[in-house]
């Protein structure tokens, strides 16, 4: 699995003009699923989302987890992550998941979220034509791959 994970001030994703979710201060995350990927994946991205340290604390040092900020998680499924770019210019998603094994995926990865926040988590709608907006807070983006855990 791969993800984009931005910290936001606010997000929130659009489908056919209206507004499916949105949050305030929290993560907005961009999953990708492979074909290789399995719960482990999950379970390891998972908590590492929880528990990465960007937020800041009273001294204004990226030492709080979106957990101990109180913040919210939008999870969009984001096929695109697993773009491969090496030869020509039209990207090839030949290591992104085909549909009938993302998307268990991908509602394992959102309850496991879930579960680990205490809180259900905000989400797109697997496979639609989305608008996702937000307002990056810092700005701070962390790229995890989990086939990278090194």
């Amino acid at each position: 699995m791969r993800a984009v994970i931005q910290r936001v001030s606010r997000a929130s994703v659009t489908i056919n003009n209206k507004i499916k979710s949105e949050i305030g201060i929290g993560l907005l995350v961009l999953a990708g699923i492979e074909e290789a990927d399995d719960n482990t994946d999950i379970e390891w991205l998972c908590s590492k989302i929880v528990q990465l340290r960007i937020f800041d604390d009273k001294n204004g040092v990226m030492n709080l987890s979106v957990l101990d900020a109180g913040g919210d998680i939008l999870a969009i499924s984001q096929f695109t992550l697993h773009a491969k770019t090496k030869k020509g210019n039209r990207p090839s998603y030949m290591r992104a998941a085909c549909p009938d094994v993302a998307i268990p995926l991908y509602n394992r990865f959102v309850m496991r979220l879930s579960q680990l926040m205490g809180k259900e988590v905000n989400t797109g709608e697997f496979g639609a034509m989305m608008q996702v907006e937000s307002v990056n807070d810092g700005p701070v983006t962390i790229i995890i791959d989990t086939k990278k855990k090194e």
